[in-house]
């Protein structure tokens, strides 16, 4: 029986959704369902659905973890992963000793590089898959579902998460279909309750500071309604690129250099550190961009290309990391 989620396509970094480009130079999730793309027309085919998908309910919490104890005879005993995500999901609810196989980018936390992990998760090889004999293959697309339940593996789909809520839902299925319900349940709650402390703790200000995200040094970025978009505006940040109806209705417009030096804005984060290594350094070294108030009062932030294209648990730690950033921001009065 197949396990199918209906999250709507989003991408990131996260899933982030397709950054073809960068993707396939840094190791970020599923390449093309995982990270965000450097070309519109491959954004509107691969990742991003309409906000108005139909909507998956909120995360609930039981309020005692369950025991796997007595789990049920069809809990899945051997697990291959075709996405980073999914596999950061499965280490952090306590499931990653399922795991006999991950993809070739799936490598957090350390012990997924102890794993197989050579397989695709960008052009799936049905055979090599196959021949770890999974009971359950986890993908962020469809597009291998079909050929592997035709060899009666079952697949389990969770797709680029577009809020809060589709993650958590996503680690609560994920929980279900390996048994730890109350793993997952523990680490949604843990989520939570970072993330509240996180917005309480942003600072008020009349006049919020603006940013620029960086996907690659093509300027292509992101917009205030991607997932992305809405970490960076619950942390009290305003987007110099505004949302995809400001952008001919694409969530991840390339800007012009013109645009972001006029724009100047408060801060920049650099989304293409290990992909194409940009740094603080090579930004100031820009035509132009030394006039940017970003690059002027050293607020150009080195970001994790990886932590910003997935959409799993480590969504936290990204927001940390800005929320790190404002408070250390030097922004004249």
């Amino acid at each position: 029986m197949q396990h199918r989620p209906r999250s709507s396509t989003h991408t990131l970094i996260g899933a982030l959704v397709a950054m073809t480009l960068v993707a396939a130079a840094c190791g970020s999730d599923d390449q093309v369902a995982d990270q965000v793309t450097t070309d519109d027309t491959v954004a509107e085919a691969a990742a991003p659905t309409s906000a108005a998908d139909e909507a998956l309910p909120a995360a609930s919490v039981p309020a005692e973890s369950e025991s796997t104890d007595d789990a049920p005879d069809d809990i899945a005993q051997r697990i291959v992963s075709l996405s980073p995500t999914h596999t950061e999901t499965l280490f952090a609810i306590g499931a990653g000793d399922l795991l006999v196989a991950v993809d070739d980018f799936s490598n957090f936390p350390a012990e997924a590089l102890e794993l197989p992990n050579e397989l695709s998760g960008f052009e799936p090889n049905i055979e090599a898959i196959a021949s770890f004999e999974p009971d359950l293959v986890l993908l962020s697309s469809d597009g291998a579902g079909e050929q592997l339940e035709a060899l009666g593996i079952e697949t389990w789909v969770g797709t680029a998460a577009t809020s809060f809520d589709e993650v958590y839902t996503q680690i609560e299925q994920l929980g279900a279909v390996t048994g730890q319900i109350g793993g997952a349940a523990e680490l949604v709650s843990s989520m939570q309750v970072r993330i509240d402390a996180l917005v309480a703790a942003a600072p008020p200000s009349d006049v919020p500071l603006t940013y620029f995200h960086e996907l690659d040094p093509t300027l292509f970025s992101v917009t205030s309604d991607t997932f992305i978009g809405q970490q960076y505006e619950l942390l009290g940040l305003t987007n110099i690129a505004g949302s995809s109806a400001d952008n001919g209705a694409s969530q991840y417009p390339q800007l012009n250099a013109e645009v972001i030096i006029e724009a100047s804005p408060d801060l920049i984060f650099l989304a293409d550190t290990k992909c194409c290594g940009e740094t603080a350094a090579t930004v100031g070294e820009r035509a132009g961009w030394g006039d940017i108030a970003a690059v002027r009062n050293g607020n150009v932030i080195e970001m994790d290309d990886d932590i910003a294209s997935r959409w799993g648990p480590r969504i936290v730690d990204y927001m940390e990391a800005v929320a790190a950033a404002i408070e250390a921001a030097s922004v004249p009065a």
